[in-house]
């Protein structure tokens, strides 16, 4: 365990918690989190019914792999530009423009999946990992503003747990949508979650998301880039989206085609994974905040202890409610870490850098998002579902190793 960093954080750029109710901090909240679930849920429904995409589009597991790891690739490359844009524009216009680049991609997925392009689909999901890195990027920085310091993980939290609601929404759905409306469906079926959100977000945030004073500059910017201490958060990052997205990816093809569910019954046991994470992402910052009095690295350090042998065991169990439980409890596990390292990172640096920061651990840790589904459907073409599960273990032992090492942010 290392000792406290010696960062100290500016006040925040804009207006705060006194500036408005409690109802709007909740409409804001809300209405960000609505946009970030729909998003999600878009991002991962192609993993709930991957055996119908291969047979539709006559691929194999590892380009299917592409149609949920493509936008997180997508983010990796788009994330730090954008967030060193949210830090000279503004967050709040940031989220609706990304909500309606959700439609244009949403649309033409659909209308590519009809034809059977893939490669066509594929360029459709890039388009939406713009709109999601810019949404979770310009979210983490909207909320974060919006609270006090002493709720700020908390809050975010709070935030974060869109995802695995969205995950888990996507995974349980879309073998229901596939089965009704074709498979190319799942493109179109979580936009009105968006849409909804911005309509909720859009008045409650008037007010929030510009930077005031000089822009950061670029020795400011670079900064960030060479703290060891964001490096090592972010390196958590990595090591929790790829076991994260992983098990999303591949633990419904090994529950249909190892332990002979349907694809649908599949989809709805393994939405309890990310579903967890609703509980974990939120408790994660009410745990830091009060239970630690505002500790990180116990948080981190756990997460990985615990999901390390789950992980590892995962293929030697045969009983489904077993398996259930584990997943419940490893997917709890891991995503506490996800839902407080976006805090935990903005705390490491100046709060004029901050969403370069929050950016950097989205490009950081959605590398791991991308690499994983398309490097575990490799190995599971390769060698099977239980060498892919044995090399997810490893990851995890080493998350133990840096969730070690991980530093305290100062006040």
């Amino acid at each position: 365990m290392t000792e406290p960093s010696t960062v100290v954080n500016d006040p925040q750029t804009d207006g705060g918690a006194s500036d408005r109710s409690p109802r709007q901090l909740w409409g804001l909240v809300i209405g960000a989190s609505l946009i970030s679930a729909g998003l999600a849920a878009y991002e991962i429904v192609p993993a709930s019914v991957t055996p119908l995409v291969q047979e539709s589009l006559g691929v194999n597991a590892t380009a299917a792999g592409l149609l949920v790891g493509t936008m997180f690739g997508t983010a990796v490359i788009a994330s730090i530009p954008i967030g060193i844009g949210l830090d000279r524009a503004n967050t709040r216009t940031a989220m609706a423009v990304a909500v309606l680049t959700l439609f244009v991609a949403g649309t033409w997925g659909w209308m590519a999946g009809r034809r059977g392009d893939f490669w066509s689909v594929v360029a459709s999901r890039a388009v939406g990992g713009v709109a999601y890195v810019a949404v979770w990027n310009a979210g983490i920085d909207i909320v974060s503003r919006a609270v006090d310091a002493d709720r700020r993980a908390t809050a975010v939290g709070i935030f974060t747990a869109s995802g695995p609601i969205g995950f888990a929404l996507g995974q349980a759905t879309g073998p229901l949508i596939a089965a009704r409306f074709g498979w190319p469906a799942i493109f179109l079926a979580f936009n009105g979650i968006a849409l909804l959100g911005l309509v909720l977000f859009w008045p409650t945030s008037r007010g929030l998301g510009r930077t005031s004073g000089a822009a950061p500059s670029v020795a400011e910017f670079g900064a960030v880039l060479r703290n060891r201490h964001v490096w090592l958060v972010g390196g958590l990052g990595f090591l929790g989206y790829s076991l994260y997205l992983f098990v999303n990816s591949w633990g419904g093809p090994y529950l249909s085609q190892k332990m002979g569910l349907s694809v649908a019954a599949s989809g709805l046991l393994l939405s309890v994974f990310p579903a967890v994470g609703v509980l974990s992402r939120t408790s994660s910052g009410l745990l830091s905040d009060r239970v630690f009095s505002g500790r990180r690295q116990p948080i981190v350090f756990g997460s990985f202890v615990v999901a390390t042998p789950l992980v590892f065991g995962f293929t030697r169990l045969r009983s489904i409610p077993v398996l259930v439980a584990v997943l419940l409890v490893t997917g709890f596990a891991i995503q506490l870490t996800l839902g407080l390292s976006f805090t935990y990172v903005r705390e490491l640096v100046n709060t004029r850098v901050a969403a370069t920061a929050v950016a950097f651990q989205t490009s950081v840790g959605l590398a791991g998002a991308f690499l994983a589904p398309i490097v575990g459907g490799a190995v599971v073409d390769s060698a099977g579902f239980e060498t892919a599960f044995l090399l997810a273990g490893v990851i995890a032992v080493v998350g133990v190793g840096l969730g070690w090492l991980a530093p305290e942010p100062a006040g």
